[in-house]
This record gives C-alpha cells, sequence and structure tokens, in this order.
C-alpha cells in the first residue's frame, strides 16, 4: 500500500458538489492499493498514519502524532499513485490492485479506522471527487507497506 500523506488545517472532498468528508487540522491521506496487499498491510498503514510523528511539539519540532493532537484523518482512495512513471509518458497501472480488491481494502480501511480512531473522515471509492486542503507547511510524506 502506498500513502501521501499531508498536514493540513483543514481538508474537504466533494462528489456531485456535496462535502462528503471534512476535517480541520489533521491529516489527509492519498491512499492506494497494490495487487499484493493485505488486510496486514492495511493495519499497519493505518498505524503508521495516525502515529507518524509531523506535527510541532512546544519547542517546534515534529515530535508529535495525529493520536497525541487529537486531530482529524480524511483518507481518499486514489489508485494513482500505484502508477509506475519509470519511463514512456504515460502511467502503468500494472502494480495497482483490480478495482473490486481495491474497493474491498479501502472497505475494510474504512472500518478499521472507524474502530480505532475517533475522528476519521473518508473519500469515495471509484467517484470523481474534488478534494481541497491547506497544507500546513507544507508538510507531505509518502508511506509504503509492502504486500504479500
Amino acid at each position: 500500500m502506498i500513502t501521501i500523506i499531508q498536514r493540513v488545517t483543514q481538508a474537504s472532498v466533494s462528489v456531485d458538489n456535496k462535502i462528503i468528508g471534512d476535517i480541520r487540522q489533521g491529516i489527509m491521506a492519498l491512499v492506494a492499493v497494490e495487487k499484493n496487499d493485505t488486510h496486514l498491510n492495511v493495519e499497519r498503514l493505518f498505524e503508521r498514519i495516525i502515529h507518524y510523528r509531523i506535527f510541532s511539539d512546544q519547542n517546534d519540532k515534529m515530535n508529535l502524532s495525529l493520536r497525541d493532537i487529537e486531530g482529524g484523518l480524511l483518507l481518499v482512495p486514489q489508485f494513482t499513485l500505484a502508477a509506475n512513471t519509470n519511463k514512456g509518458n504515460r502511467p502503468s497501472f500494472a502494480s495497482a490492485a483490480p478495482p473490486e480488491v481495491g474497493r474491498e481494502m479501502f472497505a475494510y480501511l474504512q472500518d478499521h479506522a472507524m474502530k480505532n480512531y475517533h475522528t476519521v473522515q473518508f473519500g469515495e471509492f471509484g467517484a470523481d471527487m474534488q478534494v481541497a486542503l491547506i497544507n500546513d507547511g507544507p508538510v507531505t510524506f509518502t508511506l509504503n507497506v509492502s504486500g504479500g
């Protein structure tokens, strides 16, 4: 699994001009499922997201996690992160999970996140989404959890 996490002061995702997910200070995470990912990968990725120390402490050092600050989490499915862009002028999606697997794994992530964190919102798998955010810093990281 691959995710890009961004420290935000606010973020939202809309479908058909309706906001379906909205957070204030926290993390907006774009999430891609790869072919060999398992439920264990989902759980590990979620734990990394909520414990990754990207928020400033009293000394202005990145020592606090999302859980520490009790911020919001917005999880947005984005299969294009799994693209191979190493050659040519068109991305290859050969490593991305098939849509039915991606949908099931994102649903599992949603369920796991709701059971294990208090403030979580979601994008909609397969929808044409518009994402708005204010990246705080900017602070952006890529996290990978290998499948299989």
